[in-house]
């Protein structure tokens, strides 16, 4: 395997939408990062961002505090890991839009998705957050400011409008937005680069988006997390958008977060052929014209959906994408390479039972969540629906009229309170493990998604046993006292 990459920079994304970690985690995750081969950081702070003034109210309960927004630049720093921050400003501005002092500034009333760029109001606003992050962010060299998935653009009552006017298109629109935003970031911090998703400029022609300016202003990242990339067509749009005046792209792939909006545990498999692609679109486009790649770990799929794979359960993933990219390839010495790191002996790929042991910070939750996603629902479901005296003689007839043979209790009971305690104590682990990466929330969230509804269904079998096996009242008679036999 070759050691040399063509990406000269290697970001770990942190979507901090969801599950944020404690910065006491991330101060024992940098180093790793940082041994594993990357070289950066593209943090997606979203409501995690302390914003001061009328934008406080966009604070997570459990915000980071500037002083620690400050410690975590500082552990970066210690680590040699570039800091990017990402600020949405045009889609996925749920966390700001969903708030009904910002509400108006929807382009589509009832979604809280995507800003209309019709408002002054709206560019203030972004141009705001913007600021804040910047000036607790003093040596960043770019900033990422979204513009990704700008779902009903054009749809809202200003636009439909402003699209009945000779000349204006949807397109149009978004560039416009982007070069203002681009613009401001310019204005603000002569130094500061803007980065944007590409898909929102995938399919603009290219006349119109050569004479946008957009070009001179942004650099794009195309992004792609699919296993069967399609390698020619990603180096045909990079040929098409340095035709328009883009110098410098940038790539994104993914080590978690992109195979389903609940996923628990990454598919590695997946993720490296996911990356083995962007390999081979590096090496067949135009000459040093990918400045880097960002490997997102997604944590939502956007503000409201379900928390999918937490990052503790997507290091074995990170490591592997990054020591493919750095090595070349992923052949046994990389693999072997990547073990001594995480301090695993005998990872399988395709097998995610042999990935919870190790070393790494986090991999007791790793451990935890596998024995979680891979067994409690199907031991539970086991019980329920394989257990032949369950289903034989407490089915959810007997269960809501409470009637079962007595010696029935004899052969369910036991198998319930046993299987019910195997789980209680593995679950009472994983809570103290997640509780040390992280906040009380996320801990919630991820317990009651993912833990609660089996444990309860266990809990509901033995109450109901409990109740159909202690001795019934005599039937009432028409008055209301005892029936009397003839």
């Amino acid at each position: 395997m070759s050691g040399s990459t063509p990406f000269k920079m290697r970001l770990v994304h942190l979507d901090l939408k969801g599950a944020p970690p404690k910065v006491s985690y991330l101060s024992e995750i940098f180093p790793l990062f940082r041994a594993l081969g990357a070289n950066g950081l593209l943090i997606e702070y979203e409501d995690m961002f302390p914003y001061e003034g009328p934008l406080r109210l966009l604070r997570a309960k459990y915000a980071y505090s500037p002083s620690e927004i400050k410690e975590i630049l500082h552990l970066a720093g210690l680590n040699e890991l570039e800091v990017i921050p990402l600020v949405q400003t045009f889609g996925h501005m749920e966390f700001v839009l969903k708030h009904a002092a910002f509400a108006h500034l929807r382009e589509v009333g009832p979604f809280p998705c995507t800003l209309n760029p019709h408002e002054a109001e709206s560019l203030a606003l972004v141009g705001a957050m913007i600021d804040q992050v910047l000036e607790l962010h003093p040596g960043a060299q770019r900033l990422h400011v979204g513009c990704d998935e700008v779902y009903y653009l054009g749809e809202g009552e200003a636009s439909r409008r402003w699209l009945q006017q000779e000349h204006n298109s949807t397109e149009k629109l978004c560039l416009s937005h982007m070069r203002a935003v681009a613009s401001h970031v310019r204005a603000r911090r002569p130094g500061v680069t803007p980065l944007v998703w590409d898909d929102m400029l995938r399919d603009l022609p290219e006349d119109q988006l050569a004479a946008s300016g957009v070009p001179q202003l942004v650099e794009p990242v195309l992004w792609d997390y699919t296993a069967d990339l399609d390698v020619r067509g990603k180096v045909l749009l990079m040929q098409k958008y340095r035709r328009c005046g883009f110098l410098r792209l940038w790539a994104a792939s993914a080590f978690k977060g992109a195979t389903g909006p609940s996923q628990a545990l990454p598919p590695m498999e997946h993720h490296l052929r996911n990356h083995a692609q962007w390999l081979q679109v590096a090496g067949s486009g135009p000459t040093d014209s990918l400045q880097g790649i960002i490997l997102t770990g997604w944590q939502r799929y956007d503000h409201f959906s379900v928390l999918c794979e937490l990052l503790p359960a997507g290091v074995p993933s990170l490591a592997a994408c990054l020591q493919l990219l750095l090595r070349g390839g992923f052949d046994e010495d990389v693999k072997a390479k990547m073990e001594n790191l995480l301090g695993i002996s005998g990872l399988e790929i395709t097998d995610p039972v042999r990935q919870g042991a190790g070393s790494f910070p986090g991999r007791s939750i790793l451990a935890l969540v596998t024995q979680v996603s891979l067994h409690l629902r199907s031991s539970v479901d086991m019980l329920l629906e394989g257990n032949r005296y369950v289903t034989g003689w407490f089915s959810p007839y007997h269960r809501q009229r409470k009637l079962i043979h007595p010696v029935m209790v004899q052969h369910i009971q036991p198998a319930a309170l046993s299987l019910l305690a195997q789980w209680s104590t593995l679950v009472q682990e994983l809570e103290a493990a997640l509780q040390l990466a992280f906040y009380p929330d996320a801990v919630e969230e991820w317990l009651e998604e993912n833990v609660h509804p089996s444990l309860q269904q266990l809990q509901a079998l033995l109450q109901d046993l409990s109740e159909a096996a202690a001795p019934q009242p005599p039937p009432t008679g028409p008055r209301g006292d005892a029936a009397q036999d003839p």
